[in-house]
Order: structure tokens, then C-alpha cells, then sequence
């Protein structure tokens, strides 16, 4: 499965429906109950419908499935996939907090910003 941003372009994948990498193979994160986490932890939003939401209920990602929401670019061409790195060991995870409203907008967060990547 792969998730394209507001450009259409496609910025990361999961091969196992729980973790999450971009096409370099750097692992981002995974799914747990809805939610996505970072390694060290952190939530960092939802996934609903096929769309990863931000903390404001905005649109960030999308991948082939996505309903609702915002308008959906046209898609690019999927880079290959670089070799993937080890997933490091999963931290434990911070509270959820409450899940806001959707909204019908696109986030202003960068993949390095939504996944908090150095």
C-alpha cells in the first residue's frame, strides 16, 4: 500500500499493513488501533478511510483507497524501494489524545514533519 501527499506523489509505503517506510527504506512508523505511531512512541495522528489525519483533523496522506476528503491529486510514479532498514525497537506508546473534527483541508505538514524525522 502506498501513501501519496497533496502533490500526488508518492512518499512512503507499508508492505505489511502495520509498518510503515519511505522509498529510501528508512522505517517512519506503524499502525496500532487506528492510530499511527513513531518509533519513540509518539502519536502522531489517525488513519481513517485510507487518509492519515493530523492532530487539527486535516488530510495528510492518502493512498490508493482513500475516501472522502480533500481532492485527490493525480498520482505519480511510485520510485522504486530502496533497501529497507531494521526496525528499531518500539518505544512505548503516548496516550491518544482526542480525536478532533475532520476538516475537508489538506495539512501543511512535510512527511519529515508529521513523523517528527530529524
Amino acid at each position: 500500500m502506498t501513501f501519496y501527499n497533496n502533490n500526488g506523489s508518492p512518499v512512503f509505503y507499508t508492505d505489511d499493513n502495520e509498518h510503515l517506510f519511505d522509498f529510501n527504506g528508512r522505517t517512519l512508523g506503524y499502525f496500532s488501533n487506528g492510530s499511527i505511531f513513531n518509533f519513540n512512541g509518539n502519536h502522531l495522528g489517525w488513519f481513517e478511510n485510507g487518509w492519515l489525519i493530523d492532530y487539527y483533523g486535516n488530510h495528510t496522506f492518502f493512498n490508493e483507497n482513500a475516501n472522502g476528503g480533500p481532492m485527490k491529486p493525480m498520482k505519480g510514479m511510485k520510485p522504486m524501494k530502496g533497501m529497507k532498514e531494521m526496525k528499531p525497537m518500539k518505544g512505548m506508546k503516548e496516550m491518544k489524545p482526542m480525536k478532533p473534527m475532520k476538516s475537508l483541508n489538506w495539512s501543511n505538514l512535510s512527511l519529515k514533519d508529521y513523523f517528527k524525522l530529524r
